[in-house]
């Protein structure tokens, strides 16, 4: 039984991803940021240094928990040990949010460091449905399921990615992470109208949105290929695309997200306030 009503909020501003190197300015000079992201993974152990860390920032900050490795998509069962440690997390933290991704990264006893995509099937409509049920379940809690970065797109899948994500969470009641770099990304790989993509796209189940950077490269026929890498800041044409997305959805929690080459956390903190100027623009 999901207990919504005991669950906090994230506030509709902005929010970064915690790294540790920022702790001791987040917690002097937050400047815009009002709520902090961590990977789940990262905080699954009992005691020390991080999780002290943690302890005194859910004091002052809304938190989110954002899973990389339960491998949702994933054709076998989810991992009751990894499941157990992450009721723990959630129990403990009581975080405002919890999100996974559409995707999978386990194969038998195999995990892959990636998150790799699947065709949006009837099959894996209902695995999908399933596994969140079963998260669902074990935290006690309703989950947000954010959509993918593509590269490619399965000539086997019979429904559009908005469709089948909305339809997802009609049957299990999850709601959706919307991140805006990757439908940028995937628009320009698969060659498709990002604004199209955010039209279709469920924004009334919409918890959280996620800005990001990426890595420009060409395919082998000299095309645009961008890689999601969250290494660099937000381009100017996904925050456009973040305000076309605020107009029709009204304001939402924002992350910033910034995973590899860390900048110091004034640079951090910039991306925050332009978010938080993104914000101050939709009529509450």
């Amino acid at each position: 039984m999901l207990d919504a009503a005991a669950q906090n909020r994230l506030p509709a501003a902005p929010g970064v991803g915690y790294k540790p190197q920022h702790f001791a300015q987040i917690t002097t000079d937050p400047g815009a940021v009002k709520w902090l992201e961590i990977h789940a993974e990262n905080y699954m152990g009992d005691g020390g240094r991080p999780i002290a860390q943690l302890r005194h920032l859910a004091e002052d900050f809304a938190m989110s928990v954002h899973g990389v490795g339960l491998s949702i998509g994933g054709e076998g069962p989810l991992d009751a040990d990894h499941l157990a440690r992450l009721k723990h997390l959630v129990s403990w933290l009581n975080p405002a949010s919890f999100s996974e991704h559409l995707a999978w990264s386990t194969h038998d006893s195999h995990f892959y460091n990636d998150l790799l995509p699947l065709p949006y099937t009837d099959a894996s409509l209902q695995r999908i449905c399933d596994h969140i049920g079963q998260v669902q379940d074990t935290i006690g809690r309703r989950m947000l399921l954010e959509n993918p970065s593509s590269y490619l797109a399965f000539t086997e899948s019979t429904w559009s990615e908005p469709e089948f994500l909305a339809e997802i969470s009609r049957r299990t009641g999850c709601g959706l992470l919307l991140d805006v770099n990757n439908v940028f990304v995937s628009a320009t790989n698969l060659d498709f109208s990002p604004q199209g993509y955010i039209d279709a796209f469920p924004l009334g189940k919409v918890g959280e949105i996620h800005l990001g950077g990426h890595d420009e490269d060409q395919d082998e026929h000299g095309h645009p290929l961008l890689i999601d890498s969250h290494g660099a800041a937000v381009v100017d044409p996904v925050w456009a695309l973040l305000d076309y997305t605020l107009a029709k959805s009204g304001p939402k929690p924002v992350l910033i997200e910034w995973d590899n080459d860390v900048p110091d956390w004034p640079v951090l903190a910039a991306e925050a306030a332009r978010a938080a100027t993104a914000l101050e623009r939709i009529p509450a």
